[in-house]
């Protein structure tokens, strides 16, 4: 499986299964990282901290990250855009 083929699933997982469910007032702007094979999650407000957990549950885990609410997880040269419904 290659980067598009992680970033397609990771995406669609979060949109489909996990955003109602992570999407709260006291998760917005946190990590969440996917294991995109097993559909398992960690939310955390550090992409390691978040992936680390999910690696001692999952040890080959295959993880996409988003930041909760927001278009993107780092802003390079730009800023990040709330992506929330409410």
């Amino acid at each position: 499986m290659n980067t598009d083929d992680t970033a397609l699933r990771g995406r669609a997982l979060y949109q489909e299964h996990l955003r109602s469910l992570v999407e709260t007032q006291e998760s917005l702007g946190k990590i969440i990282a996917i294991d995109i094979e097993s559909g398992d999650y960690e939310v955390d407000s550090d992409l390691l901290v978040a992936s680390r957990r999910l690696r001692t549950r999952h040890a080959s885990a295959r993880i996409w990250a988003e930041r909760i609410g927001y278009n993107g997880v780092f802003a390079v040269g730009g800023t990040r855009t709330r992506t929330t419904i409410s």
